[in-house]
This record gives structure tokens, sequence and C-alpha cells, in this order.
């Protein structure tokens, strides 16, 4: 029997909550698939700074190398927020993507027909979404050198090169050959010499990729294009602090954060996360929706341990679960049972059981 080694990092806040949700689901697809899992957890974020002073201590950072996937939960602690630098849960995170050499983010976001009516959008205006955003992850703002801040300025540096444009761009150019065939380049060329570099460089590629129809847009009217109309786009292509911005501002679409999920993928071992924060306020309470968790142990076996036989089982058991009613806080509307945590990922464990 085939064994996976997945390392498991439940993270701060809600994130263990949802994160057992989630191994909850991928143990019942594993039984049913017939294939084992091997769990090893670690500690990120605030709760490795507790317990190891370091946001991404030597355990964790040994324990993801040896894995076939990692899956996440989330990062971030208020008490956290004046800590320096080298100790916030999210200098945890930004590491454990450049451990990994994650560089390529892909946040899929379509709208189930039944939770419509919950996003402030028209129904009418979300017929149809079904977009990939593809988020370039180790490069720009985020990582850039020199950076620092004191009491009277504060700088960053963003900077791009051909190669970690190039490597994204690819991603996400056989992303859309195989989905609708559509590419939306989103940059600031008009202002930002990066984005007339990133610009060129994918006006390049697509010369190697005659059957996948190319648009570029600047990042402010793509914000509007996404709101008022999702349908359009197929695939989203851009830069690490843009892409961090437009796809949680695509969870207008589906009605929740709490419904999204992420790949991050790379050389290595791909990492799995829903798109939400750890939101410490739901933490303990048994309120948070777990479906963008197991949304992202869907992608997991998709990307990571290529099973998407398994991945579909998954997604039409989440599908099925939401057509069935099933509702948590954050999506239900008056009148509607509501589920917690653990009772939603228990309906959606025995749709995979079948």
């Amino acid at each position: 029997m085939t064994v996976f080694r997945i390392a498991v990092l439940p993270g701060d806040g809600i994130g263990p909550e949802v994160v057992a949700t989630g191994l909850q689901v991928l143990e019942a697809a594993a039984e049913r698939f017939g294939f084992r899992v091997d769990f090893r957890e670690y500690p990120i974020g605030a709760a490795a700074v507790a317990h190891h002073g370091d946001p991404l201590p030597p355990i964790t950072r040994d324990g993801v190398r040896q894995a076939q996937a990692v899956l996440l939960g989330a990062v971030g602690d208020p008490s956290l927020d004046g800590a320096p630098r080298h100790l916030r849960p999210e200098t945890g995170l930004l590491s454990l993507r450049a451990l990994l050499g994650v560089y390529a983010n892909l946040r899929p976001v379509s709208v189930h027909p039944e939770l419509a009516a919950g996003s402030p959008l028209r129904p009418e205006r979300l017929a149809g979404t079904d977009l990939l955003i593809v988020r370039e992850l180790t490069g720009g703002l985020y990582y850039g050198e020199p950076r620092s801040i004191d009491r009277d300025a504060a700088v960053n540096t963003l900077r791009y090169t051909r190669s970690e444009i190039e490597r994204v761009s690819r991603i996400a150019f056989r992303a859309a050959r195989e989905r609708r065939g559509k590419l939306l380049s989103v940059d600031k060329a008009n202002v930002l010499e990066t984005s007339q570099l990133w610009r060129q460089v994918v006006s390049e590629l697509a010369r190697e990729h005659p059957e996948v129809s190319v648009e570029h847009l600047y990042v402010d009217f793509a914000a509007m294009r996404l709101v008022s109309e999702p349908a359009t786009i197929d695939v989203l292509l851009t830069e690490n602090m843009f892409g961090d911005i437009l796809s949680d501002e695509a969870a207008v679409l589906a009605g929740s954060l709490g419904l999204l999920p992420s790949a991050s993928l790379g050389d290595g071992p791909g990492l799995f996360e829903p798109v939400h924060g750890s939101a410490p306020p739901l933490a303990g309470k048994d309120v948070a929706n777990p479906i963008g968790t197991i949304a992202s142990v869907a992608l997991l076996l998709r990307y990571g341990l290529r099973r998407p036989d398994v991945a579909e089982r998954i997604d039409a058991a989440i599908g099925q679960a939401l057509r069935d009613g099933a509702r948590t806080r954050d999506i239900a509307r008056d009148g509607e049972t509501v589920l917690g945590t653990r009772a939603m990922g228990e309906r959606i464990t025995e749709l995979v059981r079948g």
C-alpha cells in the first residue's frame, strides 16, 4: 500500500481546528481509495515562538523538507504585532515559502450556485465565474532587500528578475492551456520598471503559446474588472503584492474567505493552505468554516500527491454538502441551520466515504 508523508503545520488561532477537519477528510479519502497517509505535525508561527523562540524552528524546517506535501492552517497572533521582525509569525510563513521554493501560488475561485445570494454582488454578475489566480510568491516587495524602518522613515525594495517572472508565467500559461485558453496578466507598467519587465517577459512567452490569448491590464483596472466582470477572467497572473490583494478581493465572489483554498508550488514539496488568516477571536469556538482547508486538501491531492481522482471526490463532497444545505456561520442566511467547524467537517467526511 502506498504511503504518503504529509507535514502538518496547524499554526495559530483557528488553524488547529480547521486542519483537524482537513485531516479527517484526508484520512477518509485514503481509506476509500486504498492508500495511507503518514502525518507528522510541526510548529509554526506564534505557537512556534512560544515553545521554540522561533516562528519557523529547525525541527519544522527539517520536517517539511522530508515531506511530500505540507498542509498549513494559519499564522498570526495580535500579541506579537509589536515584536521584532524575526519573532513575528508572518516571518515564519515567509521563511517557509522561501525554504520550500514555492514560487507559484494558485488560488481557484468559483461560485457555488447555492451561495450566490450570499455575495454582495448580484447573482447574474457572478454567473459562470470560475477563475484561477496565479500569484508570484517568493519575490517582490515581501522579500526585497534592503529593507529598514526607523522613527522617521521606512524602506522596502521591489525587485524582480527575468527568471522569477518566467517560471511563474510558465505555470500560468500551462494552466490557461488546460482551462479556457485565456490569460490575464496584471501589472502597473505605466509606473513601475519591475512591471515593465513583467509585461515584456509575459509578452515574449505568449509567442510560445499561440493557443492562449493574452491580455494585459493595470492592477487598478483589473481590481475593478474582478468584481464587475468576473466571469470574463480565466487565469489571472500577477506579482506578489498585487496577487495578495486581488486574491483576497476575489473572496467576495465566493461569499466568504472561509471557502477558498490555495496551493503553492515550486520544485519541491508543495504548500497547501486556506487563504484566510488565523482569526484569533474565533479560535476555540467551533465556528470557523473548514471548507477552505478541506478544499486545500483536495489541491494537495491533485498537485502534491498526483491523485486527481481523490481530489475530485473531495470537491464533489463539498459541493454536495452545500447543495444539501450545510452552512457554517459565515455563509448562513437568516433561517438556515448553522453547523460548527467539526459538524461541517463530519458532514463532508461522510460524503467522501460514500
